[in-house]
């Protein structure tokens, strides 16, 4: 299975989870495999690509950094390193979709994405990797695209993007309200504030979703763990997650959906250190690769 990463990911100066993360999970990789994990390189996604979902100046700002207003939306110092990080983990995710696409499964350690809308970053979102590779996965072809969102937090940037278009279904379930959106069309929201029915509402959903998707995006966010910064929900503990992630790849294997995946929201704090949460993400890697 294709995992893509490259050390531009973790450009940007600003040490947070989100910007460096990545490196800690593709160091853990190297260092203790999981069977069947091929760590590939993407391209950068281009200006124009960009411009497909966001508007000129907001790319223009992240770029050069003015206005900083606008190049700092997301919640980072700017720096001239974000540029490269964020086009290199971007095109991560359109470069998982295309895979996923020939291989059935494959998968990016790429996050900040879904708070990003077209003029403006949120919530540690600077592009929106999500939007852009379900585009382009609709594009190669022309069928629909399952976006589905487990992050504790909602996705409103990737909703406002793309939500709205007929080919799309955001299937999203959060246990933390920030984002929140009022869905349209067959997409759905849920906001979960017992553990106990989470995995049940995240099951609930997939079986009314149906079947008939090109792809699913899956954007694997180990943010619900009880016991980290930023958003958890006390009482999602590591085994939780993990039947998530076996459930969530198994529900597209066993319906035929090429599934790609990112890795999306996770933070340390207090009851969770930086190799528990690299362990978080590697179950979502494991999920994937079968193991």
């Amino acid at each position: 299975m294709k995992l893509f990463y490259s050390q531009e990911y973790v450009s940007a100066a600003h040490a947070f989870d989100t910007t460096r993360k990545a490196s800690s999970i593709a160091a853990s990789l190297i260092r203790d495999p999981i069977a069947g994990i091929d760590l590939a390189k993407p391209e950068p996604v281009s200006g124009a690509q960009l411009l497909e979902i966001h508007e000129a100046g907001y790319i223009d700002a992240v770029r050069t950094g003015s206005p900083a207003f606008l190049a700092e939306s997301q919640g980072f110092p700017w720096d001239a390193g974000i540029w490269e990080a964020v086009r290199a983990s971007t095109g991560g995710v359109i470069a998982a979709a295309r895979q996923a696409l020939s291989d059935g499964v494959a998968g990016t350690l790429s996050s900040g994405l879904h708070h990003a809308t077209a003029g403006s970053g949120a919530g540690f979102c600077t592009f929106n990797g999500l939007a852009l590779a379900a585009r382009a996965a609709h594009g190669d072809t022309g069928g629909r695209v399952l976006i589905l969102d487990l992050d504790a937090h909602c996705g409103g940037g990737t909703h406002e993007i793309v939500g709205c278009l007929p080919w799309v279904r955001c299937l999203d379930v959060a246990v933390n309200p920030f984002d929140a959106y009022r869905p349209a069309g067959d997409n759905t929201l849920d906001l979960v504030s017992d553990p106990a029915r989470y995995l049940e509402t995240v099951e609930r959903r997939l079986a009314e979703c149906g079947k008939d998707y090109a792809l699913c995006l899956y954007n694997a966010g180990m943010d619900p763990f009880g016991g980290g910064g930023f958003g958890g929900l006390r009482g999602i503990t590591r085994e939780i997650l993990a039947r998530r992630e076996a459930l969530v790849l198994a529900w597209c294997r066993d319906n035929g959906i090429p599934a790609a995946f990112t890795i999306a929201g996770g933070y340390t704090g207090l009851g969770l250190d930086l190799d528990g949460l690299v362990s978080l993400h590697r179950l979502t890697i494991a999920a994937a690769a079968g193991r």
